[in-house]
């Protein structure tokens, strides 16, 4: 097969071209992203000579540019990774969201169609996979989890009520209302055109590779440098949690034996609230630097609430585990754990990507291409 997977210089992407490199040697993974701020060559240094893996800068915006690329290298498949995420930078700067998430899914749409449609087999073999966000479903209140069935209440729970997959959309923000709009677009070319499509919503990931403007590598950055952690609001709003390369393994999983026109929540059934997870990060960093527990509990800001921020995101992934037989393979304690100390031993990596010099390097290099 020949795999084309869009934001895979990312952090979630970057896991993911990884496992389909290292685990299917007879398949040809081809890796597009424009390398924005937030993509990175440096993640996937340790496959980038790989004989099934080449790499491709280009915006997915661009359906022609997208489309000759299909067509030239005869593409089965499509994981559309590439997408703006950052909700903050969505309130400052809606429009790039829209432009990146809904045109640029509109375009990667299109351009598999159209290529796909031409063929003999037509769509026969193809798959479209989608990854989109729990943020689509809008927020759930914090509730006293009572009544739940077992299963549930194995796991840490704020509430009686989860994202299911045939929850409503309710965004609340302009990245969420952007995903939105592109899971909307996806559906909509199963139905009208028959395009074989599946959509994915997930909980928020952390793990190695992950740009430091987001919650867990920002804070343990900070930590690291003795620098305030900006908390919103109380540090009461709750996430579920799910370590990213249990995310790629259920990607996996799905591109290979997920239904078709199905929707699947990936998630770790595995929900913090922020300041929660703030200190588990504070006592896991001061141990690993050696300094005594909580010297740094010190460092917590609490500053005014984002605009909008929905109070609590819980996933039911219990469609995905009984069906396609995906479960996490990591406590969160485990991969907080692996988490930080990766950030702690790669401190020129972080320098790196938060100084931009990866960026100005590897648009250089690609200029002229």
């Amino acid at each position: 097969m020949n795999i084309l997977i869009t934001g895979g210089a990312g952090f979630i992407g970057s896991h993911v071209v990884r496992l389909f490199v290292d685990k299917y040697p007879q398949y040809h993974i081809i890796n597009v992203d424009k390398l924005t701020y937030a993509g990175n060559l440096a993640n996937l240094k340790d496959i980038e000579n790989r004989s099934n893996y080449s790499f491709v800068k280009a915006d997915i915006c661009d359906i022609e540019t997208i489309y000759a690329l299909m067509e030239k290298e005869q593409v089965d498949g499509v994981i559309h990774l590439a997408a703006e995420s950052h909700v903050d930078r969505s309130i400052k700067d809606p429009f790039t969201f829209a432009r990146t998430n809904v045109m640029g899914t509109l375009s990667m749409l299109q351009a598999a169609k159209l290529y796909w449609e031409k063929l003999p087999e037509k769509f026969e073999g193809k798959r479209f996979y989608h990854i989109s966000t729990d943020e689509v479903y809008g927020a759930l209140e914090l509730s006293h989890p009572e009544g739940i069935d077992s299963e549930m209440s194995a796991h840490k729970v704020y509430g009686d009520t989860f994202f299911t997959e045939d929850r409503k959309y309710q965004p609340h923000s302009p990245y969420s209302a952007s995903k939105a709009s592109s899971d909307h677009f996806v559906r909509a070319f199963h139905d009208t055109y028959g395009l074989p499509t599946i959509i994915t919503n997930c909980s928020n990931n952390y793990g190695p590779y992950q740009f430091p403007e987001k919650l867990i590598p920002l804070f343990i950055n900070n930590i690291r440098h003795r620098k305030p952690l900006p908390v919103y609001g109380k540090g009461e709003n709750v996430r579920d949690w799910l370590y990213v390369v249990d995310h790629a393994r259920a990607i996996d999983t799905i591109f290979h034996k997920g239904a078709i026109s199905e929707t699947y929540n990936i998630g770790g059934f595995n929900e913090w609230k922020n300041i929660d997870i703030i200190k588990v990060i504070i006592k896991t960093v001061d141990r690993l630097l050696g300094r005594p527990e909580g010297a740094d509990l010190d460092l917590i800001t609490y500053v005014t609430d984002r605009a909008g921020h929905d109070l609590r995101y819980a996933i039911d992934s219990r469609k995905l585990k009984n069906e396609l037989g995906w479960e996490p393979s990591l406590q969160f304690e485990e991969g907080i754990e692996l988490t930080v100390r990766w950030y702690l031993e790669n401190e020129e990596w972080v320098e790196n990507v938060t100084s931009g010099e990866y960026q100005r390097y590897y648009e250089d290099m690609y200029k002229d291409r």
